[in-house]
């Protein structure tokens, strides 16, 4: 592949949108989802459970999320050759997976707002009923992670191994994904939470779990919204693929007087990056074709820009 053939790239790649497993993934785990909330959300009101409730409003903001992702898949392949977006539409996933880390650190608030005010006004909970609602809460979350598991692309498996070298991946169901454990964490905090009042009478430990489960979800949300807000705010100057385009630079062109005085790499799709560079030489034969074919031995990147000055 020549690295300066973008529309090429863009053909045969559809900017990877066309994960087509992780977007039906991504949909069945909405519509499960769904069906739980509502079966959770009850249970916790009727019986009484913080921890049970929380859970099941959690699991609410999770089936808007996965719907997100999968509206996302539907969106990226539909406008992926629309050429009104310069470098496709993959930020569209992106963007999904930021907005579901968003509102995963919403759904925490709103758990440690509810835990606190049941700390504050304990009620009585029904535990052994509370306890089965959880518990099928649990296998279906387990369910739902089996689902999304099973959507990641294995149809390329040496550039999926170069790919893991550089830490690329599927951000959108990734985000997907974490909102799955996500649930399933909390249904085994609220399990615990649960077999605790039920067993010892230790009615604190329902909300103290809801609190819990809040912030593991904070930690987690904030890992994706670093990793999702660095690709769209394109902060990849220190990737690993930069340092490879200084090292062709110094040892193809170094000799011949030539340097590498300005540099921007971006990404634009999983594993794909632009490059645009500025070559200051006193070589009256580099030409921006050489800098590509250069470059072209690094697969990942897929459209490069050269400017080059000559010097007097």
């Amino acid at each position: 592949m020549h690295t300066h053939d973008l529309s090429k790239w863009q053909h045969d790649h559809v900017f990877d949108t066309g994960n087509h497993l992780a977007e039906r993934g991504a949909k069945a785990v909405m519509w499960i989802t769904l069906v739980m909330m509502v079966i959770e959300i009850a249970g916790g009101w009727w019986y009484n459970s913080m921890a049970l409730l929380a859970d099941g409003w959690h699991m609410s903001s999770h089936a808007l999320a996965l719907g997100l992702s999968a509206f996302a898949y539907v969106a990226a392949r539909r406008y992926a050759r629309d050429p009104c977006f310069a470098f496709g539409t993959w930020k569209i996933e992106i963007l999904a997976g930021y907005t579901s880390a968003i509102l995963l650190l919403c759904v925490a608030a709103v758990m440690v707002f509810g835990s606190v005010d049941r700390l504050i006004s304990p009620k009585p909970i029904h535990y052994q009923e509370a306890m089965f609602v959880a518990v099928i809460g649990l296998a279906v979350n387990l369910l739902c992670a089996y689902i999304l598991g099973g959507a990641h692309p294995h149809h390329d498996h040496a550039h999926e191994s170069h790919d893991h070298t550089h830490g690329h991946h599927d951000l959108n169901l990734k985000s997907a994904y974490l909102h799955v454990i996500a649930d399933a964490a909390t249904s085994v905090l609220a399990i615990v939470a649960l077999a605790g009042g039920w067993l010892y009478g230790w009615a604190w430990l329902d909300p103290v779990m809801g609190i819990v489960g809040a912030g593991l979800i904070i930690v987690w949300a904030r890992g994706l919204i670093v990793e999702t807000g660095k690709v769209l705010l394109d902060r990849e100057m220190d990737h690993g693929v930069v340092e490879e385009i200084r090292e062709v630079m110094e040892k193809d062109f170094n000799n011949d007087g030539s340097i590498l005085s300005d540099l921007h790499v971006w990404r634009v799709g999983k594993g794909a990056y632009s490059v645009a560079l500025v070559v200051v030489t006193h070589d009256p034969a580099l030409t921006p074709e050489r800098v590509k074919t250069a470059l072209s031995i690094h697969e990942e990147i897929v459209h490069v820009t050269v400017e080059i000055n000559q010097c007097k």
